[in-house]
Order: C-alpha cells, then structure tokens, then sequence
C-alpha cells in the first residue's frame, strides 16, 4: 500500500483565541500543526495539549512586529517540513493600543498595517515554494468585516491617526491581496481566499477592547475551517466570506488599480524583489 502522506499546516496567531481552536481541530483531524506566536510558554502548552490528544504539533516563535523575525519564521517552517498543505494567516492584533497612540513596528511602520498585514504578506510569498510542492495547498486569510479604505497619500497615518481606523485599513488590505493573490496563482494548484469569521469572538482582542462578546471562538473557527478544510470551497479563489457565507467587501477591494498600488508598496515595504519571489 502507498505511504500515507500526512498533511501539515501553519497557523499563525494559534496560542489563544480562534487560532487555538483551528490548530487543535486541524490535528483532531489527522494534520501535522506549526503552531506559532510570541510567547513560548503558551504555545508549548498547546503543542503538548495536541500531543495528548494524539495529534503532532511544533511550536514556532516569531514576534510579527518586525519582518526579519517573519523571516526566521519562514526559514524554520522550511527547516521543520518539506510541505506545507495550508497556511491560515490569522495572527493579529486589534485595534486598542495604549491610550489611543500611534504604535510604530521594528521597521518604523504603523504597527497594525505591520502586524495584521504586512506580516502575512511577506510570510505567504516566503512559503510559496512550500506551497507549490505540495499542491492543491490553500492559503485562508483571516480578516473582518470591519475595514476601511486605504487613504493612498498617508498609507501609516501620520495623520489623524485612531487604532479603530489602522485595524479597518489592515483588515482591507488582507482582503486586497487575497483578491490580487488569486489572480498571481492561477494554475498553480493554490487557492486563496479570505474571511470574516464572527463578530467579536470572546478572545483576548475583544476582551481588551472593552467589547462584550457576541459569539465564540468555536463559531470562529468553524468559519476558518470551511475555508481551510471545506469540500465546498474546494479549486474556488480569491473569495471574501462572512462567516460561512460569501459576501462582498468594501468597495476598494474591487479597485483593480487601488490593489496595484497596495502591491507595489508592500512589495517595497516588505523587500520582496517580485510577485513571482
């Protein structure tokens, strides 16, 4: 008989909230998990928590507030697999910070355009390769329906700057690139696609943003893994859902030149050389 081929996935942002839920269902369900997240102590506990449960798991540190640990990143998942079946880009952080102020990434960018954006941007072009060999591979971005359009001429709001409006413009951006991102990976064998996964979820974010929850992280995930795992969605890309329902995003996603634009930049910010890199 064949060897069976074990399929792995990388979840980012996967020691607490709804990436904790879709990291533990995803090795319930037979894949090989790369948990990630900056504090090592909680993504051990999740990886040993996985183990107990029979499932394998690794834990992988990186602080997405700087890209050069983006790419160390990068470099362990190649060094830890020589396949990678998904990639759910779904760390991130929400939008209150201390007292309201302009945070600022180790790169000197508007920290939330950095962390929920950029991060992911450059993380996804590094594991392409990954993602090629082990084809058909899916890439699901985790987003919102909170968003807000891309004011071009003050991309890290150096202006009138509010953390609910970084988080919006964050938020936008993925769903952007997932849209620009389906077109570059046609014929390829990758699909990639975007979600809104439930309004204010009882994680961490929502609780620290002084918002009282409206559904869970179980919800949460299993909007995730529709995208993730889902026969349904199965060969479809460059869709936006709301939970489990496709839906339309803010009218700039369809922009076709504002989408070029947010690619030239981030290609520039993020030092990626081409689309194709």
């Amino acid at each position: 008989m064949p060897e069976r081929i074990i399929k792995t996935a990388l979840v980012t942002g996967s020691t607490d909230g709804v990436g904790r839920v879709v990291a533990n269902r995803l090795a319930r369900d037979g894949m090989r998990v790369l948990i990630h997240g900056r504090n090592r102590e909680r993504g051990e506990s999740l990886v040993a928590e996985i183990k107990a449960g029979g499932g394998t798991a690794e834990f992988l540190a990186a602080d997405f507030a700087a890209l050069a640990e983006v790419r160390r990143l990068a470099e362990a998942v190649a060094k830890t697999t020589d396949r990678l079946d998904l990639l759910v880009n779904n760390a991130g952080i929400g939008s209150a910070g201390p007292k309201g102020t302009r945070e600022m990434s180790a790169d000197g960018y508007e920290l939330r355009f950095a962390v929920n954006y950029l991060a992911g941007f450059l993380l996804t072009y590094l594991l392409l390769p990954l993602l090629r060999k082990s084809k058909p591979a899916r890439i699901v971005n985790v987003s919102s329906l909170g968003q807000q359009a891309i004011d071009f001429t003050d991309v890290m709001l150096t202006h009138g700057y509010s953390g609910s409006c970084a988080y919006c413009q964050s938020k936008l951006a993925q769903i952007m690139f997932t849209i620009d991102h389906a077109d570059e990976l046609k014929g390829t064998g990758i699909t990639v696609n975007a979600l809104h996964p439930a309004t204010y979820m009882n994680t961490t974010m929502v609780c620290r943003a002084g918002v009282t929850p409206l559904s869970t992280v179980e919800q949460g995930a299993d909007a995730i893994l529709n995208l993730a795992t889902g026969a349904a969605v199965a060969g479809r890309s460059g869709l936006f859902f709301n939970g489990q329902q496709e839906a339309r995003a803010d009218a700039q996603a369809y922009d076709v030149e504002a989408r070029a634009r947010l690619k030239r930049l981030s290609l520039e910010l993020a030092g990626v050389r081409s689309a194709a890199a």
